[in-house]
């Protein structure tokens, strides 16, 4: 890989229907977004979550988005699939928290360079879309210390 690409400009859409543009739109200082491809991916995401909690109490500038990456081609269906996402998560947090982005998903990957939309991956982005930590995968406690290594030289 060459030097870190910079996040696109993206348009988003949050489980509670607020349309955002994206990286601008990332609440946080510093933003963690884990991108998935796959509906399977879901449980690789969630793997995330209990250590992430414990992170976003200890940083209130840092931020974490789930971000299913959808193919254009369903577009039309989005208020279905949306939908239906809404449906299954009831905590608004979690709703606000996922925002679904229907796109050209090789451009994203191309522009990410992320090679394979065979797992997730994990960004440490600002609002500007420099990016300073990537991974991929679930949650492992060696995959979390180099999130922790990036987020304290940022921090000093």
């Amino acid at each position: 890989m060459n030097s870190e690409p910079i996040f696109p400009t993206l348009p988003a859409r949050n489980l509670n229907g607020r349309a955002l543009t994206l990286p601008a739109a990332f609440d946080g200082a510093l933003n963690i977004a884990i991108i998935a491809f796959r509906r399977w991916h879901q449980a690789l995401v969630d793997s995330w979550f209990p250590y992430l909690d414990t992170l976003l109490a200890a940083h209130p500038q840092l931020r974490a988005y789930e971000l299913p990456i959808i193919g254009r081609q369903y577009t039309l269906a989005r208020p279905f699939i949306d939908g239906g996402m809404a449906f299954a998560i009831p905590d608004p947090a979690v709703r606000n928290r996922t925002l679904t982005v229907y796109t050209d998903v090789e451009r994203v990957m191309a522009a990410l360079q992320i090679p394979s939309a065979e797992t997730i991956t994990l960004l440490l982005v600002d609002r500007n879309g420099r990016i300073f930590w990537r991974e991929t995968g679930p949650y492992t406690a060696e995959r979390a210390a180099g999130l922790e290594r990036a987020l304290a030289s940022l921090l000093r």
